[in-house]
């Protein structure tokens, strides 16, 4: 079985590059981040000819998430239960079904801005809405894990420069923590192989060469329970799919599983 996460900054955009990957990767289930796009304009039918069902919680043009999957698509939630409002909303940016043997989330963390932004204390409340809305599933006996862009960089590895980031959002003690207090509700992190280099980045920003430059972060990530860990055979950093005209600022990661749909 084959589960994978990506950012598509814009699936309208994006939607020839994600069908012609889905269908060389054999892809069984995606997590799909930042949409763009209120429900209604997902591509629903263009993946459906493609053998997958979707999930979505998308309301418009910004933020947005999915689940398409062609291994069964039930017990729906979308949103978080109880989760944090902004600018008096809750932003469409967690989902969650079961797909065949596994139940998976797709998340989409708030970015955080500033650290003096009231954004940034959204995001600690988010995360911690979070990990409140996750811990029956990933206390349970199914493989789950939460999949997506988390706007976190776990470790100083993670970022290509960590001296630049001092002070700014995404490398926060605070920010760390939040994903420490996730991970101890019994889910590990995922860690996948990079394709080129020596470190798995998944994000570069469009400005400065960034990416031919490989000055990337480690931002799109996979927690696992145990029963989703010891089911893992390989992961990776699709890379190839950052380049050439069109791509997304993220790349996708993928999680091979050794599981029977």
């Amino acid at each position: 079985m084959r589960i994978a996460t990506w950012n598509v900054n814009s699936i309208t955009a994006r939607l020839p590059r994600l069908l012609a990957w889905l269908e060389s990767t054999g892809t069984d289930v995606l997590c799909i981040q930042e949409t763009k796009c209120a429900a209604e304009q997902f591509p629903a039918e263009a993946l459906r000819e493609l053998g997958y069902e979707s999930a979505v919680n998308a309301t418009g043009r910004w933020n947005g998430v999915a689940i398409v999957s062609r291994a069964g698509l039930s017990d729906v939630v979308t949103g978080l239960p109880d989760g944090p409002e902004y600018d008096a909303v809750q932003e469409p940016r967690a989902i969650s079904a079961t797909c065949g043997p596994v139940r998976v989330w797709s998340v989409y963390v708030p970015n955080g801005r500033e650290v003096e932004h009231e954004h940034y204390a959204y995001k600690l409340r988010w995360l911690e809405a979070l990990r409140k809305a996750v811990a029956a599933d990933a206390a349970g006996a199914l493989p789950f894990a939460v999949l997506g862009d988390f706007n976190v960089a776990p470790t100083d590895e993670d970022v290509w420069d960590p001296a630049l980031f001092e002070g700014a959002t995404h490398v926060t003690p605070a920010e760390r923590a939040a994903l420490a207090a996730l991970r101890e509700e019994g889910l590990s992190d995922v860690m996948p192989r990079p394709l080129k280099y020596d470190h798995p980045y998944t994000f570069w920003d469009y400005r400065e060469l960034r990416f031919p430059k490989n000055k990337g972060m480690r931002i799109d990530l996979t927690y696992g329970n145990a029963p989703f860990t010891a089911a893992v055979k390989d992961s990776y950093v699709d890379r190839e799919e950052r380049k050439g005209k069109g791509a997304s600022d993220h790349a996708p990661v993928v999680v091979d599983l050794d599981l029977d749909l």
